[in-house]
């Protein structure tokens, strides 16, 4: 079967634009949509009331979420070694296929990256077990690729300090330690040549957003897409969702 991934970053709750969140899903129809700063179990219960998923899962001031139409046979949170927030692991009904949704401390500046790192090494060692087969890392990683160009211009001019007296650029060691523990990034492997920014909604800059699977599993990647062409995107949330397609 063809599963339609959403990761979806709702910004402080989702709360008061219940509305326009729900909208943003319906018109995606995703079958799984993985959370972000979904920290109100409440506005969750009603995204997934407004976009007919009957299965869903939030806890307060866990970040992680979702709601689903496919059944979830089990679903959990983690506390790695060094997480700000919980990594949620989800395993769908008769597949073979776990779902591991994050969610990266912030701050643009060499001293997150670094506790990014941490993060991302903890989060990896928590699934060690799993990597030899089939899954999906996805969320907020609040990281930028390796080579890829910061436009501080656009930034607020307290980050644009903070990176500044990083050295004037980021680091990029957390998408690295993905590469190099044998991940694909989802997106940039289909569009190599293309943007994929993901922040903020409004006048997008930054590709913050991603998914990982493992190389071996390429051939079960069918599309990676940023959704940037709806009207209530901008004031849904801060982020734009990453929508993808995968065999499993």
């Amino acid at each position: 079967m063809t599963l339609k991934l959403l990761s979806y970053n709702i910004r402080f709750g989702g709360s008061g634009r219940e509305e326009r969140i729900a909208q943003v899903i319906n018109a995606i129809a995703p079958d799984l949509v993985i959370f972000q700063e979904a920290i109100s179990p409440k506005v969750i219960e009603g995204l997934a009331l407004k976009t007919a998923m009957p299965f869903w899962a939030a806890r307060r001031n866990h970040s992680v979420g979702f709601i689903s139409r496919l059944k979830i046979t089990h679903y959990q949170w983690h506390a790695p070694r060094g997480a700000k927030h919980p990594l949620l692991e989800l395993h769908l009904e008769e597949q073979r296929t776990r779902i591991f949704g994050l969610h990266l401390r912030a701050m643009l500046s060499k001293w997150s990256e670094r506790r990014r790192v941490e993060e991302i090494k903890g989060m990896l060692e928590s699934i060690k077990n799993f990597q030899q087969g089939f899954h999906v890392v996805v969320g907020d990683f609040n990281s930028l690729a390796p080579g890829e160009w910061l436009n501080t211009e656009k930034l607020p001019a307290w980050i644009r300090a903070m990176v500044w007296l990083s050295g004037r650029d980021i680091q990029r060691e957390t998408i690295k330690t993905m590469l190099d523990m044998n991940y694909l990034d989802g997106f940039r492997a289909l569009h190599p040549d293309e943007k994929g920014y993901t922040f903020p909604a409004w006048e997008p800059h930054i590709r913050f957003d991603y998914l990982f699977i493992p190389t071996a599993f390429s051939d079960r990647l069918q599309s990676c897409t940023v959704v940037n062409n709806l009207q209530e995107l901008a004031q849904a949330s801060d982020h734009l969702p990453l929508l993808t397609q995968l065999k499993v």
